[in-house]
């Protein structure tokens, strides 16, 4: 880094790496870099994702589905090494042409149907199941409000302040602050709304939820970008009790163990292909059945 300022040229063109934890899988240009077809398990819906908040988000609905009851729901789900650029296989990018997890496919009628972005995603099945979104108006127009703004605030947290606190090459002050102020100022949204309602469209645990826990929630917790004691998030009474309570519904967490690669080998479930995968099929198991 220089002190020299940057003066933006005429024309833009991609002529060095930016830089930075993902540089090796940004590009200007989408399409697929290599031919891969995808796998496919035995279940209506196939599922390829990774552990992200957004892959979070699905898992936690099906696993959701699957607890009410809905067999029709049954999922497999396959890992995306987002970091070696799985999600530019050619296979992938014919589900989700944006090249982003998590990608969906719905092999239960008789044609399948692709099914990309989270927030598409988790409409789609609450929707087909009639499930986590309420018939009443009000509140189901408060769900759809609160998924939205999800969708449309969750960018300035990740790439906007984690990109600039935890992955930029360098340190810069002024998009930390800038980002830093609008995280915060999202924490407040949630915090105000939570003071006079147990869930985000109200009484009703919806897919609003689901979509804002797994950015908000871990945000909340400190556990992503290591920036908890920085955007004191402790001071958020409200977020802090509804992520608590979330994060108690067992759905809830056996959704955030699938397809997830980092962390206590016991809570990595890199591929779910049935519900018993959770007992015997967990990384810390697989792990000893190799040494045993």
């Amino acid at each position: 880094m220089t002190d020299t300022p940057y003066v933006p040229p005429k024309v833009w063109t991609w002529n060095k790496e930016n830089g930075g934890q993902f540089a090796n899988i940004n590009r200007p240009i989408a399409g697929p870099t290599h031919d891969k077809e995808l796998p496919v398990g035995k279940h209506p819906f196939q599922l390829y994702s990774l552990a992200t908040p957004n892959g979070v988000k699905v898992t936690v609905m099906l696993e959701e589905l699957l607890a009410l009851g809905h067999k029709g729901a049954e999922y497999d789900a396959w890992l995306i090494k987002i970091g070696n650029g799985d999600q530019f296989g050619s296979g992938f990018v014919d589900i989700n042409p944006n090249s982003k997890i998590p990608a969906l496919m719905d092999r239960s009628g008789p044609e399948p149907i692709r099914v990309f972005e989270s927030g598409s995603i988790l409409f789609y099945l609450a929707e087909k199941f009639g499930a986590f979104l309420p018939k009443e108006i009000k509140a189901r127009t408060d769900a759809m409000s609160w998924l939205f703004w999800q969708m449309g605030s969750a960018p300035y947290l990740g790439g906007g302040f984690g990109h600039f606190y935890a992955y930029a090459p360098f340190k810069i002050e002024y998009a930390i602050d800038r980002f830093a102020m609008e995280v915060k100022r999202q924490l407040d949204v949630l915090d105000r709304r939570l003071a006079d309602n147990e869930y985000l469209a109200g009484k009703e645990y919806t897919i609003a939820d689901m979509a804002v826990w797994p950015w908000y929630g871990a945000l909340a917790k400190g556990l992503v970008y290591g920036a908890g004691e920085f955007l004191s998030v402790q001071d958020y009474k409200n977020v802090q009790r509804w992520t608590d309570q979330i994060a108690q519904r067992p759905a809830v967490k056996r959704g955030r163990m699938v397809n997830r690669v980092s962390g206590d080998p016991a809570s990595q479930l890199h591929e779910r292909h049935d519900a018993g995968d959770f007992e015997t099929k967990t990384q810390d198991k697989l792990e000893a059945a190799k040494t045993a």
